[in-house]
């Protein structure tokens, strides 16, 4: 890989950024108008190169993770929610979190067991992945719920042929899909325009910015890997990166993530360091290899080491959105 000469941010370019940047994009929370269902009989779409159809509005909901979970709360749908799973994954946001009090968890950090999700007799099951509906690890399959009148919605970014070329905007797909089968389209609107105009304040905040050279990377004890593809890939662009790896090189050709040793990012030398995170430790950990490993690293050098939690990063979460602000902050 060729290295390109790294570039600077200016005084005032940082200085405009941060102006830009400071306030956040709220999400409000809009209850479900029970009269925008009336009638409705079957909502049928494409979801993962399968057809899906719901039967009426989906009752007993499954958020498959809190991000999803998150969703499905700001939507309105909190009293359809008949479980919350991996919620001690990641804690909801501080806003919506009593709304989901008294749903009961499934499955603790990990997808629930086969038993345990399909004892919770769901309508509707909303997963980040298809990783969640892994028969080998014990999960209840798609047709396993199917079979059980529970209808099976993944992420469009989390689709086994979208996994190496999901973008941020995938979520929108998402939103008014669940708008459409719950619906809600007034609420799913209003979601998604906040979102929107989200990301286009980043857009417009950095668009005289010259972009930094940035990797990201995943560390998980020594072993060190960099992520091409995906999502990860889009979130790093419309934070304004230029990005050390990408989905042209043939390390992605197969998989957005690769191993790499420490002696290839040395050679890279980018100027920022983005790491996705699941818990402090792991934080923690993640920065004492990467700045004792490299310490004349230029990302390593000027404090560039940026962390972002790793459910912000799966498909299908309003975190898409948050951490290009996130990153865009930080660069």
């Amino acid at each position: 890989m060729t290295t390109i000469t790294p570039r600077r941010l200016t005084t005032a370019s940082v200085l405009a950024v941060s102006a830009l940047l400071l306030a956040g994009c709220g999400s409000g929370v809009t209850p479900a108008d029970s009269s925008e269902s009336a009638g409705r009989e079957t909502t049928t779409l494409q979801n993962c190169d399968r057809e899906l159809v719901v039967d009426g509005i989906p009752t007993s909901v499954v958020g498959m993770h809190p991000s999803q979970t998150e969703l499905l709360l700001r939507l309105g749908l909190a009293d359809r929610l008949a479980a919350q799973a991996q919620a001690t994954a990641q804690a909801l946001p501080e806003d919506i979190a009593d709304l989901a009090a008294d749903v009961p968890v499934v499955g603790g950090a990990m997808p629930p067991s086969r038993e345990d999700l399909l004892a919770a007799q769901p309508d509707f099951v909303y997963s980040p992945t298809t990783y969640e509906f892994t028969a080998e690890q014990g999960f209840a399959s798609i047709e396993q719920l199917e079979q059980a009148g529970s209808a099976v919605y993944v992420a469009t970014g989390g689709c086994a042929d979208r996994r190496m070329s999901g973008e941020v905007a995938d979520l929108f797909t998402d939103i008014e899909n669940l708008g459409e089968i719950f619906a809600v389209p007034e609420a799913a609107d209003e979601l998604a325009g906040q979102a929107r105009a989200d990301l286009a304040e980043v857009a417009a905040a950095i668009e005289d910015v010259d972009p930094l050279r940035v990797a990201q990377v995943y560390v998980e004890g020594t072993t060190l890997s960099a992520i091409g593809a995906g999502i990860e890939f889009d979130i790093l662009a419309l934070a304004g990166a230029d990005n050390v790896y990408g989905p042209d090189q043939p390390a992605f050709a197969d998989f957005f993530a690769a191993t790499i040793t420490p002696e290839s990012l040395a050679a890279e030398a980018p100027e920022a360091l983005v790491f996705s995170v699941y818990d402090e430790a792991h934080e923690a950990a993640a920065r004492d290899y990467l700045t004792s490993t490299f310490p004349d690293l230029p990302a390593v050098r000027e404090g560039r080491l940026i962390a972002v939690s790793s459910a912000d990063v799966f498909p299908g979460t309003l975190g898409n959105v948050s951490v290009v602000r996130q990153i865009a902050e930080a660069f």
